[in-house]
């Protein structure tokens, strides 16, 4: 008997740069900005002349430019489900039309008049329209640079990682726990097979961070079974309230590795209770999370820094410079402390 087959549509990809992001809009502006003085230089008398006509066309590209990325950013969103070759158009065509719109009306004021140096419309949107698409090239292939076939394997293999034997332990200790304790049996499978759904996911995904919370502490509670009293931890929340924890976003299964990592490097080698602190904090627009946990530096392996060195890639992937991970040892405790942008649900 014949079965229908259903055909399940790839995602259109993003080509348009997240122009509200901090790092876009830096780079966009000395990249602008340096080809505008390049260009006005080589074709000035000298020096001084190539200066002077660039601070006085400053005001007009400062502007277009800031203009041009704060409607892309706006229209980002609604132009997401649109083909690549529209985007990519949208990138070209919004910055003439930014700059078609200011010259238009800064002409129509005597000051201004003298600030353009002969330039007309038609060569400002022409002008305009070249940087958006070198810009919106530049920024598509470095976003593939960060994330290429070879390269994402790599990643989802080290975020999607579990260690052999900690599968092997999980389920002895479950199978100890069958008869004494069925429940709590139960329940620890439970969270070891919601472990595995997320691990399925890809990288890029977006998650709460409620959702986050409540991985790592599913995680946690498998490894107290077979850690016992030696795992100890302690959550602090700071200025999270329940609306935030629905609404922050965050990557998928980028704390539950920092976690992870704290409790094999810094749990497993000590012999006394260990206590691991987690405190997570919001202040204004950011979310900042440390972890702290003991140091053995005869612990500490390469694996530990290929773990953090896939977070950092995720975070500039995502978020590039607005996002931040930094480490330290300090009075016998490796911390790492992370920090990346408050963005709610649905934007």
């Amino acid at each position: 008997m014949p079965t229908a087959t259903t055909t399940v549509k790839a995602p259109v990809e993003a080509v348009i740069p997240d122009c509200c992001n901090l790092g876009v809009i830096v780079r966009t502006l000395i990249a602008v900005n340096g080809a505008v003085l390049a260009a006005i230089l080589l074709r000035a008398s000298g020096p001084a002349a190539g200066v002077s006509a660039f601070v006085e066309a400053s005001f007009l590209l400062e502007l277009s430019a800031l203009c041009s990325l704060l409607a892309l950013c706006g229209l980002r969103k609604s132009l997401r489900p649109a083909p690549p070759p529209v985007q990519r158009a949208a990138c070209a065509l919004v910055p003439a039309a930014v700059t078609a719109l200011l010259i238009h009306f800064l002409t129509s004021f005597e000051p201004f008049l003298s600030r353009f140096n002969g330039w007309t419309m038609a060569q400002g949107m022409l002008c305009a329209a070249l940087s958006g698409i070198v810009l919106q090239h530049y920024f598509e292939l470095r976003t593939r640079a960060f994330s290429p076939a070879l390269s994402e394997a790599r990643l989802q293999a080290l975020q999607a990682r579990i260690r052999p034997h900690f599968l092997f332990n999980s389920l002895n200790a479950v199978l100890s726990l069958i008869r004494t304790e069925p429940l709590q049996a139960e329940k620890a499978l439970e969270d070891l097979s919601e472990l595995f759904r997320v691990l399925l996911r890809d990288a890029r995904d977006m998650t709460s961070l409620e959702q986050e919370i409540r991985l790592c502490r599913q995680y946690l509670s498998i490894e107290k079974i077979r850690l016992g009293e030696r795992l100890q931890v302690e959550w602090e929340l700071t200025n999270i309230t329940e609306e935030v924890l629905g609404r922050a976003r965050i990557p998928v299964l980028l704390l539950q590795p920092l976690v992870e990592n704290a409790v094999h490097y810094g749990v497993e080698p000590a012999r006394l209770p260990v206590l691991i602190r987690i405190r997570v904090s919001r202040t204004i627009d950011r979310i900042e999370i440390v972890l702290l946990n003991p140091y053995h530096d005869a612990a500490v392996s390469a694996g530990n820094h290929i773990a953090l060195d896939n977070i950092r890639e995720r975070l500039a992937l995502l978020y590039d410079v607005e996002a931040q991970l930094t480490t330290a040892v300090a009075q016998g405790y490796f911390e790492v402390r992370l920090r990346f942008p408050y963005l709610k649900e649905g934007r």
